[in-house]
């Protein structure tokens, strides 16, 4: 099967490329995919994440596993595109170099039959040009802390010793 993906940077403008992908193509091929229709070169940290319907971000599927004694975190190389982006879950977030934070909106907007002729990764479609920085965040907390209202502005009520030391 092939799937039709739309991934859109996390922009105030229009930004986007519609990409065909084999549905058994690894995590990593996807990301590769994704680098070069954007014009990366793909040799910086990437990161997928599942997310639920209202773009939450939930489980990881790494590049690398950056941790010192192995973890549990999912590989792009050892997981499938057909296991991870289903008809149910057809969304996913993609960050690329974790120093830019470039992030993404992808999702799956059709799957269809492989059609001979085509090589995969086939890119359908592109819209607007990268900008020469990611777009600025706008990270905003639930809740808010007033040092004045909350009584921390006077470091002598913390009790503890300064010379701690």
């Amino acid at each position: 099967m092939i799937y039709k993906i739309r991934i859109i940077l996390d922009a105030q403008e229009d930004i986007f490329r519609d990409i065909e992908i084999d549905a058994s193509n690894s995590m990593e091929e996807f990301h590769n995919a994704i680098a070069q229709s954007f014009g990366f070169l793909g040799n910086e940290m990437a990161s997928f994440y599942t997310c639920d319907d209202e773009w939450v971000q939930d489980e990881e599927i790494a590049l690398f596993d950056m941790s010192e004694n192995g973890s549990d975190v999912k590989l792009m190389n050892e997981t499938f595109l057909e296991d991870v982006m289903t008809e149910k879950t057809p969304k996913l977030i993609y960050v690329y170099d974790f120093l830019s934070m470039w992030t993404f909106f992808v999702e799956l907007a059709d799957i269809v039959e492989h059609e001979s002729g085509v090589t995969y990764p086939n890119l359908l479609f592109s819209f607007g040009e990268l900008p020469e920085t990611p777009p600025k965040k706008n990270f905003k907390s639930e809740t808010t802390f007033n040092f004045d209202e909350d009584g921390l502005e006077n470091y002598e009520d913390l009790d503890f010793d300064e010379n701690w030391n």
